[in-house]
């Protein structure tokens, strides 16, 4: 059941979505040609609470749009600016876009970081801790946080393996989490060249060819390409605090294809995708320290059930709503894009 399900379609797919404001997010196709780059106003009528048979407006608008020369993999978007920054997943290093501006509805392209890899396979990871900085690297022995205007390295991650990385976020203002493919984590604080902590893979709990991480409020997830979700305390990534198997469809996966992300706004919610035409919601407090098989609370099966396509659809990208609790977009590769506001039928 849903409280609100808009959607919308792009002229090509994408895998990145990322908020820009409490109700506008960047999007980017990742073609090999040239792409377009947009930002996407959400409708108003999903904002309006009250009276919202008052509200007619139910449609995603186009704010500022622009063209990528190659595929955007990733991009962020840098706080408390109008910049974002992208990778195309060719080689290490960044562009980065100034979105609007002197009342103009274009994004530019304006610069570029340069990252330690020329070429790069699966892609930079880009974390964008403050105004003036990015965290970026496309493996572990990559990872460096660089002075947005100067280009200044800050800081490296010494690390003497080169394992591609699934993910790049900070736990802190400080303190930042490097998800690896095969499942190792470290944990490094940019203030200091001591050696990062590292957690290894789970191998112990099945050998898995891919994982995927995130972490929030003190608790990290780790999903691997046969659907196993490893719940662990920031503090102690060696032990499992909850252990389940999803019901996913396993396949062979690239890094780019799965996302899983803590609800920012809900206690103990995850949303995976990219197994499929579906986003599924877990709540991980009913997971026991025992591997068990879980059920969704919810999912999202919008983008396979409207296609038009001939092809099977995937979802390529979801995020989370910042502040509100059950909102979700999800895009796939049909070139859908949605958003929608879920409800727990177990709280009716």
């Amino acid at each position: 059941m849903y409280k609100d399900l808009h959607v919308y379609q792009l002229e090509h797919p994408t895998q990145v979505i990322e908020w820009t404001s409490g109700r506008t997010v960047c999007v980017a196709g990742y073609s090999s040609s040239k792409n377009e780059i947009l930002e996407l106003h959400l409708p108003l009528k999903l904002f309006a609470d009250e009276n919202k048979g008052l509200c007619a407006e139910r449609d995603f608008k186009v704010v500022h749009g622009g063209f990528a020369e190659g595929p955007v993999c990733c991009l962020r978007h840098v706080p408390g600016t109008r910049c974002v920054v992208t990778n195309d997943g060719l080689s290490s290093d960044l562009q980065v876009w100034t979105v609007g501006g002197d009342d103009s509805d274009v994004i530019r392209r304006t610069g570029s970081v340069k990252g330690r890899r020329s070429v790069s396979e699966g892609g930079s990871r880009i974390a964008a801790p403050l105004s003036s900085q990015l965290l970026h690297g496309a493996r572990s022995s990559d990872v460096q946080l660089t002075q947005l205007t100067s280009g200044q390295i800050l800081y490296t991650l010494e690390t003497d393996s080169a394992d591609p990385l699934s993910s790049l976020q900070f736990v802190s203002d400080t303190v930042f989490l490097a998800g690896c493919c095969n499942g190792n984590v470290y944990i490094a604080d940019t203030r200091t060249s001591a050696a990062p902590q590292l957690s290894p893979g789970p191998a112990a709990w099945g050998g898995s060819v891919l994982w995927w991480t995130d972490a929030s409020a003190g608790r990290v997830i780790r999903l691997s390409s046969s659907g196993q979700a490893v719940v662990s305390d920031l503090r102690d990534l060696g032990e499992a605090v909850s252990w389940a198997q999803l019901d996913v469809q396993s396949h062979r996966c690239n890094p780019d294809d799965v996302r899983v992300s803590w609800a920012p706004a809900l206690d103990n919610c995850i949303a995976v995708s990219g197994f499929s035409g579906a986003v599924q919601i877990y709540k991980t407090s009913v997971w026991g320290t025992e591997r068990q098989d879980v059920q969704p609370l919810f999912e999202h099966r919008g983008h396979a059930v409207s296609s038009q396509s001939d092809d099977d659809v995937f979802v390529t990208a979801h995020v989370w709503h910042p502040e509100r609790p059950r909102t979700l977009l999800s895009a796939a590769s049909d070139g859908s894009v949605h958003v929608w506001d879920w409800v727990d039928q177990s709280e009716l």
